[in-house]
């Protein structure tokens, strides 16, 4: 196997074994404990193998073929990946309360020196069967709320920023940011129309797009796409890429965007506003990109912040709320950022939040003696399972004052 198959091949062990591992608890607790009995047992345990080889099979398809398979296929490899998680983390939950109050029992008898009680079958399959019923309607609660708020229309989230720079006839200019739309297998032209619709009845001053727009090529996706030409504000529609552009042909969907009049900002500068009072804009590519070219991320950033006046307001567009110190060392009062869907589907939002300081939401951030803030969007789409639980989607609208 040659080095640069090696940190897929650990990727996909890694992803595969996780898998499996979900779907051997489930079928443990949901199939083995509660005694199902043949032929339903048996039924039930291909039916679960067949849904965890489904997951990698689905991605797989998603990248090969073409027409309604291209779009059905990993849509629901990625909704039963979604549905399977939110079930584990209910059953997960359940057994900690079982294991809990069966540790709290024992403590109990010791203190009362009394004897651990002969095992009853009978009580632990009812305990069983009322566990993984309580899991089925938990998840499933859970599950239909959270395909409910991915699918349905984006939270308006209007965010006052403060910036000490701007100029005061600037004040009160909107930015309405999208960001993390990730249109592909799931979400379609109706979708995208609707969030045209949201972001244009703001009547925003500029409209930010900050990157993961797409999951696919343009030859699948670019009638969709297309549907953000309607995006209407008086200085226009701006884009910075994301990591997912990378994955689905950069370069041929930067030219479809500037085809359809978005304006791509690549390590580069523009000022926004009218004249004799306007802001510095920058935009910057995607962070894992930019970091890995010659110079790293403070290079790209220092190509975009170029001769620039340091008594302007400056705002930067960077998809990953990262480099978040060098933005601010530079004079960046204010990053837009997005990439973390403020954690989708709770729990996992824990495990973002432990890989990045800043997830959801306005934050300040201070570097010795120079302070700037960062705002995170929680995503306007969803990537993967079609689901958000307690993160839904939004539409930013950051109005800016002095």
């Amino acid at each position: 196997m040659s080095r640069s198959l090696l940190p897929f091949a650990a990727f996909l062990l890694v992803s595969v074994s996780i898998v499996g591992g979900i779907h051997l608890y489930v079928w443990l607790r949901l199939v083995r404990d509660t005694g199902l009995h043949e032929p339903w047992r048996r039924a039930a345990g291909i039916l679960l193998t067949l849904l965890a080889v489904g997951i990698p099979l689905g991605l797989f398809v998603g990248r090969r073929a073409q027409g309604w398979m291209a779009r059905v296929v990993p849509a629901a490899a990625a909704a039963w990946l979604g549905t399977v998680f939110v079930l584990f983390c209910a059953v997960a939950v359940l057994d900690l309360v079982r294991l809990s109050a069966g540790g709290l029992g024992f403590v109990l008898d010791w203190m009362r020196s009394r004897a651990d009680p002969p095992a009853d079958p009978e009580r632990r399959l009812f305990v069983a069967r009322a566990m993984a019923g309580g899991a089925l309607l938990v998840a499933g609660s859970a599950t239909a709320y959270a395909v409910r708020s991915a699918l349905g229309p984006a939270q308006i989230h209007e965010v006052p920023i403060k910036l000490e720079r701007l100029p005061p006839a600037l004040s009160g200019f909107t930015v309405a940011q999208i960001s993390d739309l990730h249109v592909g297998p799931a979400l379609r032209a109706p979708t995208v129309r609707r969030v045209v619709e949201q972001t244009n009845a703001l009547r925003p001053d500029l409209v930010a797009i900050t990157g993961d727009l797409v999951d696919g090529s343009v030859e699948e996706l670019g009638s969709t796409v297309a549907e953000l030409s309607r995006l209407r504000a008086r200085h226009g529609v701006v884009f910075v890429t994301g990591n997912h552009e990378y994955y689905s042909g950069v370069e041929p969907w930067l030219a479809e965007l500037r085809r359809l009049g978005i304006r791509v900002l690549q390590q580069e500068r523009i000022a926004v506003g009218e004249p004799g009072a306007s802001f510095d804009l920058a935009g910057v590519d995607d962070w894992g990109h930019a970091a890995a070219q010659p110079g790293g991320y403070s290079a790209a950033l220092g190509r975009a912040l170029s001769g620039r006046d340091p008594e302007r307001s400056l705002v930067l567009l960077q998809h990953q709320p990262r480099g978040v110190d060098e933005a601010v060392r530079a004079g960046v009062e204010l990053q837009l950022s997005g990439h973390t869907h403020g954690g989708q589907i709770f729990p996992f939002t824990l495990l973002v939040a432990a890989a990045y300081p800043y997830i959801a939401g306005l934050y300040r951030h201070l570097e010795g003696t120079e302070s700037g803030q960062v705002f995170v969007s929680r995503g306007t789409g969803f990537w993967g399972p079609p689901m958000r639980l307690g993160s839904p989607p939004e539409i930013a609208k950051i109005v800016l004052t002095r």
